[in-house]
C-alpha cells in the first residue's frame, strides 16, 4: 500500500512537469527535463504518509493484541464462572438432598413423638387405673381364715349334734372365725367360698359333719369305717351372706372325727368379693 502510494505521486509529478515542456510555460526548461524539486516533495509527503502508515499499523497492533488479551480474559471468566456454576448447581443438590434428609428427620421425630405421647396417655391411663384398683382393694374388706381341729385325735362321738370347735388357727384375716367358738361371722355382705373335710380311723365307726348358714343346713356328707384302715371325705360350698351371718361346723350326734398333728380335718373360708 505504501509503496502503491509513493507510485502514484512519482507518476502525477512527471505528468505535470511533461505539459510544462510542451507549453514552454516560461520555465527555461528543455524536452525531457523534470521537476525535481516537485519530486522530492512528493517524496517527501510519501514519506510522511508511510511514517503515519506504520504508527497506525503499530496502534492496530497494539488494540489486536489488547483485544487478543481481552478475549483471553473473557474465556478466563467464562471458564470460571462455568466452573462456579457447576460448584452452585452441585451445592444447591447437596442443600436440597440435606433439606429432604432434615425433613425426612423432622418427620420421625415427630412420628416418635407422638408415638411417645401416646405412651404416655397410656401410661398415664394405666397407673390411674391402678391406682384406682389399689384404693378399691385397700377399701374392701380382706377376709380369709383357716384352722385344724385339734392335736388329741379322736373328738365325739357325743349323744348330741354338737358345734365343732376348731382350735389350730393357720389364718384368719379379718379376725372373722373365732376358735373360741368355732364360728365365722361375716363381716360385710358378699359372696364368700367355705371348704371342710372330715377323717377318721377308729374301726366299725361313722364319721360326717354339717356345714350350717346361721339355723340353716346347707352340706352334709359322712362316712362309715369297717375296720379296713380309716376314711376321709371332704367338700365346698359358695355362700352369699349378709353382714352378721354366721356359719359354723356340726359333728353329727354319734358320729365321731380324727385329727391329730397331720391336720387332716380343716375348716377354711374366705370373700370372694362383697356385694
Amino acid at each position: 500500500m505504501r509503496r502503491a502510494a509513493v507510485f502514484l505521486a512519482l507518476l502525477l509529478c512527471l505528468l505535470w512537469t511533461g505539459a510544462q515542456g510542451e507549453d514552454g510555460g516560461g520555465t527555461g526548461k528543455k524536452e525531457g527535463e523534470f521537476d525535481i524539486q516537485g519530486v522530492k516533495a512528493a517524496h517527501d509527503q510519501s514519506s510522511s504518509e508511510t511514517q503515519m502508515s506504520t504508527d497506525v499499523w503499530a496502534e492496530l497492533k497494539e488494540i489486536r493484541d489488547m483485544a487478543i488479551e481481552h478475549r483471553i480474559k473473557i474465556q478466563r471468566l467464562e471458564q470460571d464462572n462455568t466452573a462456579l456454576e457447576a460448584k452452585m448447581s452441585s451445592s444447591e443438590k447437596e442443600v436440597e438432598e440435606l433439606q429432604r434428609e432434615n425433613t425426612d428427620l423432622l418427620a420421625r421425630v415427630t412420628a416418635s413423638e407422638n408415638k411417645s405421647t401416646a405412651l404416655e396417655s397410656r401410661m398415664s391411663s394405666s397407673e390411674k387405673e391402678v391406682e384406682e384398683l389399689q384404693r378399691e382393694n385397700a377399701d374392701r374388706p380382706q377376709v380369709a381364715f383357716s384352722a385344724g381341729l385339734t392335736d388329741s385325735g379322736s373328738v365325739g362321738p357325743f349323744t348330741t349334734d354338737t358345734t365343732l370347735k376348731y382350735s389350730k388357727v393357720f389364718t384368719n384375716i379379718g379376725q372373722a372365725y373365732s376358735p373360741t367358738t368355732g364360728i365365722f361371722t361375716a363381716p360385710v355382705r358378699g359372696a364368700y367360698y367355705f371348704r371342710i373335710n372330715a377323717w377318721e380311723d377308729s374301726g366299725q365307726t361313722w364319721t360326717g359333719v354339717e356345714l350350717f348358714h346361721n339355723d340353716q343346713r346347707k352340706m352334709r356328707f359322712n362316712d362309715y369305717n369297717d375296720g379296713g384302715g380309716y376314711v376321709s371325705a371332704s367338700n365346698g360350698i359358695l355362700l352369699q351372706l349378709e353382714k352378721g351371718d354366721v356359719v359354723y361346723i356340726v359333728l353329727i350326734g354319734n358320729y365321731s372325727i380324727y385329727d391329730d398333728s397331720n391336720n387332716r380335718t380343716i375348716f377354711s373360708g374366705f370373700l370372694l368379693f362383697p356385694v
